[in-house]
C-alpha cells in the first residue's frame, strides 16, 4: 500500500530568506509554499494553521487571490462595503473618504501584504511635519502644523482598514499593531469638562434664548444637537403627553419616541412661542440659507 499523503504543513527555513516559509496542500492536493513575512516560530505556526483551516473551510482561494490585492482596490471596497450606512454613519464615511484621499497616493499602487509597519511609521512622521489647510476665499493656505489627535484618527482609519483585511482573511496579522505612535497623545487630547448646575445656570442667564432653550432640552434629555435636535419640527413635539418623536439618529435605538421631564417642556414650549410661522423648532437665524434651520451653535456658544 502507498503511504498516505501528510494532510498538515510544516514550517521550514531556506537559505536565501530571513523569514520562515510554511509547506502545505491545497484542496487538489497541489503543494504549496509561501513565506510567512516573520521570523518567529510560533507566528509562523499559527500562519500555517490560519492556511490550513481556510483550505478546511474552501476559503484558500480568497486567501491567496489576496496576496496580489492592492491595497488601492481593497481601499475601495472597505469605502463601498463597509464605510457607508447601515455599517458606518454617515458622518463617519465622510471622515473615511477623506483619510482615504490621503492614503490613496502613498499606498494605493502597494499589494496589501507589502505595506509594512515602517512604512505606516514613515507616513505618520511626514503627515505630523505637514502643515495644517485652511481654506480661504483666494485659496488654501497652510497654518500651522496638524494636531496629534489629527493624524491619530487617520491611524485609527487606517488600523480598521486592516482589522477588517485580516478578518477577510487578505492578510495574517494586522501590520498597525507593530507601530508606535511617533508623539504622546496625553497633552494632545481633549479632557471633557462636566459643567456644573451653577455654571449651566451663568450660561443660561448670558445665552439668547434659543442657546438657553438649547442647553436646557440637551442637560434634560441627552439630544444629540446637530443629528436630533436642530434639525426637529414642531409636529414632532407632544407637549400634551411630554414625548419627543426622534425619526432620525445616529444609531437605530435612538429612533423613536423620547419621554420629556418638565423643564424640558417648558423649553420646548418657549421655543415654539418664539419661532412662529415656522415649521421647525430651530429656524436658520438669516434668509437664504442652505438648510431652514439652524445648523451650527459654534459661534452662538463662543460669544456667551
Amino acid at each position: 500500500m502507498a503511504r498516505p499523503r501528510k494532510s498538515g504543513g510544516t514550517v521550514f527555513s531556506r537559505p536565501n530568506s530571513a523569514f520562515l516559509w510554511v509547506r502545505y496542500r491545497d484542496q487538489d492536493g497541489e503543494i504549496r509554499k509561501e513565506s510567512t513575512g516573520t521570523k518567529d516560530p510560533q507566528e509562523a505556526e499559527r500562519f500555517l494553521r490560519q492556511r490550513l483551516e481556510a483550505r478546511d473551510d474552501g476559503d484558500l482561494p480568497t486567501v491567496l487571490s489576496g496576496k496580489k490585492l492592492t491595497f488601492s482596490e481593497f481601499l475601495d471596497w472597505f469605502l463601498e462595503m463597509r464605510s457607508k450606512p447601515p455599517f458606518r454613519s454617515e458622518k463617519t464615511h465622510l471622515q473615511n473618504l477623506r483619510v482615504a484621499n490621503l492614503m490613496r497616493p502613498i499606498f494605493g499602487c502597494m499589494r496589501l501584504s507589502e505595506v509594512s509597519p515602517e512604512a505606516i511609521e514613515n507616513y505618520l512622521r511626514r503627515r505630523l511635519e505637514s502643515g495644517r489647510k485652511v481654506p480661504m476665499k483666494l485659496g488654501v493656505i497652510y497654518r500651522g502644523k496638524l494636531k496629534p489627535s489629527t493624524v491619530h484618527q487617520e491611524f485609527r482609519v487606517l488600523r480598521r482598514i486592516f482589522n477588517l483585511a485580516v478578518k477577510q482573511r487578505r492578510l495574517a496579522s494586522n501590520p498597525c499593531n507593530s507601530v508606535e505612535f511617533p508623539v504622546p497623545l496625553r497633552n494632545s487630547d481633549h479632557k471633557p469638562h462636566y459643567v456644573t448646575a451653577t455654571e449651566q445656570q451663568r450660561i443660561e442667564f448670558c445665552a439668547p434664548l434659543h442657546l438657553k432653550n438649547v442647553v436646557i432640552i440637551m442637560s434634560e434629555m441627552g439630544l444629540r444637537p446637530y443629528k436630533e435636535l436642530m434639525p426637529m419640527k414642531k409636529t414632532q413635539v407632544d407637549l400634551e403627553n411630554l414625548v419627543v418623536y426622534i425619526p432620525d439618529s445616529k444609531s437605530p435605538s435612538g429612533e423613536g419616541d423620547m419621554p420629556m421631564t418638565e423643564l424640558a417642556r417648558d423649553a420646548f414650549r418657549s421655543q415654539i412661542e418664539a419661532t412662529p410661522g415656522s415649521e421647525y423648532l430651530f429656524p436658520a437665524l438669516k434668509k437664504n440659507t442652505r438648510k431652514p434651520y439652524i445648523k451650527s451653535l459654534k459661534t452662538t456658544w463662543t460669544s456667551t
